[in-house]
């Protein structure tokens, strides 16, 4: 999607105001025209990159959030995270060669595996005794702190961090509780919603509509049903997967699954006129790891070069800059590749020459989403007002 200055009919006897007045109505023109159509916006990205939390986000910003009983809705997808995570840490603890801290822990791990794999309706006072003391337990934390070795919830922590809270007899979820619920996208949902065009490009509003689809690999194959149409694809890519592997291919890194991904998606012929963004999403989780003695180079061993590159030092301050500064390049580098044209889904080399545009993001963050989402906004909109006028010459 490359942006281009709007062009004015030039005339050197033409005042400067006279230019300035007919820039003005070929913008209110053109908006206003353009305002008239639905700007379709595609979340793309591996699963759990956090793509659904996005479409959560557009609802707080734009269609005033949720209702208590839309609220009291997501308890059973929050009851079931929880629910998982605890019953997954103590499936590990055995195949990772951990201990238990105390005898009390033990019991409430064989009461644990002995509740079937659908969480509770209610959490009763012995179900809750049982979490909190498997969580306080040296040995869960330990399984914790190892978490990149076996499939387990992002939010993991969050919930059981907030177990008491959560299991009050009167609980109601937060904003924050249900930007971290997951419940594992099938098919397609999307979201419409209305949004204020600035002054700048003619005022008024805009309606966009936003379609998430399954990251899983059974699930991409729905992807194309929703590809007609589309002005803008949003690639989500998690930063902090480059130490984990996929849940249905337990080989495949998925930092690595989500640059072939990203691959696909950027010389997919059927998105070639389609505006590529990319949300470099959950640098918070990312660094955090990074502080905790994780490395990015123990799994993509070419980090070690990128990181002596002399340009790239005055930019970066800490491993963690050069680990999101190299993920960032390992996606510029593939949007320099030459197209092999071994797919008929593959678009004509001439589509290579378009932009990409790199956010660092964290999806659970409502003011880092409401601002980047921002910008993102007002490049649709100019860059498709552009395209109108460009047309005119």
């Amino acid at each position: 999607m490359k942006l281009r200055l709007l062009r004015c009919l030039r005339n050197p006897k033409q005042s400067t105001r006279q230019k300035e007045e007919l820039h003005h109505h070929m913008i209110t023109d053109m908006s206003s025209n353009f305002k008239d159509t639905t700007v379709k916006i595609l979340l793309l990205g591996t699963a759990e990159s956090g793509k659904t939390t996005i479409i959560k986000q557009m609802r707080i910003l734009h269609i005033n959030g949720f209702t208590d009983d839309e609220r009291r809705e997501k308890i059973p997808e929050i009851y079931q995270n929880i629910h998982d995570s605890i019953k997954q840490l103590v499936l590990q603890m055995e195949l990772l060669g951990l201990r238990f801290g105390s005898v009390t822990s033990e019991r409430s791990a064989h009461y644990i595996l002995s509740l079937p794999a659908e969480a509770p309706e209610y959490f009763t006072e012995e179900y809750c005794d049982h979490v909190v003391t498997l969580w306080n337990d040296v040995g869960i934390r330990a399984c914790y702190d190892r978490s990149n070795e076996f499939p387990l919830l992002d939010s993991a922590k969050y919930f059981l961090d907030n177990f008491a809270r959560i299991s009050e007899e009167e609980y109601i979820p937060s904003t924050e509780d249900i930007l971290h619920s997951r419940k594992v996208t099938t098919g397609i949902s999307k979201i419409t919603f209305r949004v204020p065009i600035p002054k700048s490009l003619g005022g008024g509003e805009q309606e966009f509509r936003m379609y998430d689809v399954g990251g899983q690999r059974d699930e991409r194959n729905k992807w194309i049903q929703v590809f007609e149409g589309i002005q803008a694809v949003l690639f989500l890519i998690s930063c902090s997967e480059f130490d984990q592997n996929l849940r249905e291919d337990p080989k495949q890194n998925r930092l690595q699954e989500a640059l072939n991904l990203f691959r696909a998606v950027w010389q997919n012929r059927f998105l070639a006129s389609a505006g590529l963004i990319v949300f470099l999403n959950k640098y918070d989780i990312m660094e955090r790891k990074i502080r905790a003695g994780k490395h990015i180079v123990d799994y993509f061993p070419e980090f070690e070069e990128f990181s002596k590159r002399p340009q790239q030092q005055q930019s970066c301050f800490d491993e963690c800059d050069w680990t999101k500064m190299f993920i960032k390049q390992k996606m510029i580098d593939i949007t320099h590749e030459k197209f092999k044209r071994n797919s008929r889904n593959q678009c004509d080399v001439s589509y290579s020459e378009r932009e990409c545009y790199y956010h660092f993001t964290v999806a659970t963050d409502t003011r880092c989403i409401r601002d980047v989402f921002s910008d993102v906004q007002q490049m649709i909109l100019s860059e498709n007002i552009n395209m109108a006028g460009s047309s005119l010459f």
